[in-house]
């Protein structure tokens, strides 16, 4: 029997989701881009998914884009904020945890001949939102950082940072990365006035290959990819309508159960935080009140990779960081002042709606096994 535990890499598609996503591929296949019967009939699938993301966001569907992924998102919000926008600034504030859809954006602009200004966690692990506010300025043309760490769980001070720094400066483009948040805490992006947002239908039990932004009305972008037109210009490419459906069905399960779920992620959070301190040299890394959803922890005496596959030969699947990473040492954890031996032998355990309490109990229990095993191995 498997027990997934790497839900911030990718969840399990839901069945409602799934459901969706084959009625629209064997029904409702139209083009939406058709003026017949068959794309009108797409196209109402996609204004009804837009619907869906505007009423959690708190906005209009029409401020909704479709494209692949996330980190297609974060490019367009970037790159096409700083094309459509050559006078509004030559400096970018961001952190020093980001994902590499953003940092490595932010590198390229860098390179172009942007200043960048890089903000750092404190030694807690959190972030002083008067560290952001110092790092602005009137040079600034974009504030780009995450909502929630995806390595960490530290929730970034966004509820304090972006009100102060929009109303010391109107102008200022800000975008948050909300992949690890969204659907997991209340927002609106309206109350906040966040120019720019993104998030990914896979890490919430929708399929992958979808990504969304959001463009606050009177934002300029420029596209990053050319074509046909659609998405008024902003992202050309056929729509993947099936995908839409069941990234509205999906996030309207997440929607219609937030609470409940992040009782029950605080809940297993609470439960390996637990067990954990019982087991000798097992350090967690994340914050205590990060998001509930992940735990970043460090097995001391034995390395990432060697524990993730004695995990994997039970059955159980954890990540060493970032799936983006592919086990190269984590630089987010660095970035956040560990130790070199705690970065190297860090796990991370995320989790779903599916997740069960015995399912930690065994993680716990094949942990226990491993250090019994690979540290005694280590120390000879």
């Amino acid at each position: 029997m498997e027990i997934y535990l790497d839900n911030c890499a990718t969840t399990r598609v839901c069945d409602e989701a799934a459901a969706a996503c084959l009625r629209v591929m064997t029904e409702d296949y139209g083009n939406p881009s058709s003026l017949h019967k068959k794309g009108m009939e797409a196209e109402n699938i996609l204004t009804s998914a837009r619907r869906q993301i505007g009423k959690m966001l708190g906005c209009d569907g029409d401020c909704v884009y479709f494209t692949g992924s996330a980190t297609e998102s974060n490019n367009l919000a970037i790159l096409g904020a700083a094309a459509a926008n050559p006078r509004g600034g030559k400096t970018i504030v961001t952190t020093t945890v980001e994902h590499p859809s953003v940092a490595k954006t932010v590198e390229y602009l860098e390179e172009q001949g942007y200043t960048v200004r890089r903000i750092a966690p404190k030694p807690d692990g959190n972030f002083d939102p008067q560290d952001f506010l110092d790092a602005v300025d009137g040079d600034t043309l974009l504030l780009t950082f995450m909502m929630v760490n995806n390595e960490m769980g530290t929730v970034l001070p966004y509820q304090a940072v972006i009100p102060a720094l929009k109303k010391k400066y109107p102008r200022l483009l800000i975008h948050m990365d909300a992949v690890q948040g969204f659907a997991k805490f209340p927002l609106s992006v309206k109350r906040l006035d966040i120019d720019l947002l993104t998030f990914s239908g896979h890490k919430l039990y929708a399929p992958k290959g979808i990504g969304v932004l959001y463009v606050k009305k009177g934002v300029r972008l420029k596209p990053v990819i050319h074509g046909g037109g659609q998405e008024k210009g902003l992202r050309s490419g056929t729509h993947a309508v099936q995908l839409a459906a069941g990234l509205q069905e999906a996030l309207a399960l997440c929607d219609r159960n937030r609470a409940a779920f992040q009782a029950h992620y605080a809940a297993l959070n609470q439960r390996l935080r637990e067990g954990v301190a019982k087991l000798e040299d097992v350090l967690v890394n994340s914050p205590e009140n990060g998001a509930p959803h992940l735990l970043n922890l460090s097995v001391m005496g034995v390395p990432s990779e060697i524990m993730l596959h004695f995990l994997e030969t039970k059955g159980i699947y954890v990540s060493s960081g970032s799936a983006c990473a592919k086990g190269a040492k984590s630089s987010v954890l660095a970035a956040y002042g560990l130790p070199d031996e705690r970065i190297k032998s860090a796990l991370r355990v995320s989790f779903s709606k599916d997740s069960t309490p015995e399912d930690i109990d065994t993680l716990l229990e094949a942990l226990a096994e491993g250090i019994a095993k690979y540290r005694r191995i280590a120390s000879l």
